[in-house]
C-alpha cells in the first residue's frame, strides 16, 4: 500500500498536471463567480425576550417576489425573479437574461408561536418577527436578599 500525501495549498496535481487549472480557469469567469456569490442572500437571526428576529438581505425585490410559508416546524421563504430584455430589429452577439430564484428554510424552536408571525419588506431587508409563546417568554424578575 502507497500512502500519498495531499497538499491543499499545491494547486496542479502532480497526477493530472494542468487539470485544476482548466477548471480554475472556468469556473474562476466573472459569468460564474458572480452567479454563484449572489445565489443566496444573507441573513441575520437574532432573539429578544419576546419574539424571535430574521431579517434577510435582498436587494432589488419587491415585497411581491418573496414567497413565505410555514409547514410544521418549517419557515421557507423563496423568491424567483426573470428579466428578459429583448429589443426587435437588431442582431445580438450576445444576449443575456436575468434569472434568480433562491430558497432558504430555517427549523423553528418549539417555543415559536407560528400563528402571528409577522412579516415586512423595506429598503432591501425582508423582515420576519415570530413572537414566542406565552410560556417560552423568559421571565425576569428581582430576588430579595434577606
Amino acid at each position: 500500500m502507497t500512502l500519498v500525501k495531499f497538499n491543499p495549498e499545491k494547486k496542479n496535481s502532480s497526477l493530472l498536471p494542468g487539470f485544476n487549472d482548466i477548471f480554475e480557469s472556468v469556473l474562476g469567469d466573472t459569468f460564474f463567480t458572480d452567479r454563484r456569490l449572489s445565489s443566496v442572500p444573507a441573513v441575520n437571526i437574532s432573539e429578544s425576550a419576546d419574539h424571535y428576529h430574521i431579517e434577510l438581505a435582498a436587494p432589488g425585490l419587491k415585497k411581491d417576489d418573496f414567497r413565505v410559508s410555514v409547514e410544521r416546524d418549517m419557515l421557507t421563504i423563496s423568491t424567483e425573479t426573470k428579466n428578459e430584455n429583448l429589443s426587435e430589429g437588431r442582431t445580438y452577439n450576445r444576449k443575456e437574461y436575468s434569472y434568480s430564484a433562491f430558497t432558504r428554510s430555517f427549523t423553528l424552536p418549539e417555543s415559536a408561536d407560528v400563528e402571528k408571525i409577522s412579516a415586512s419588506y423595506n429598503d432591501g431587508i425582508l423582515k420576519l418577527e415570530l413572537p414566542k409563546k406565552e410560556e417560552a417568554r423568559a421571565v425576569a424578575r428581582q430576588i430579595e436578599i434577606q
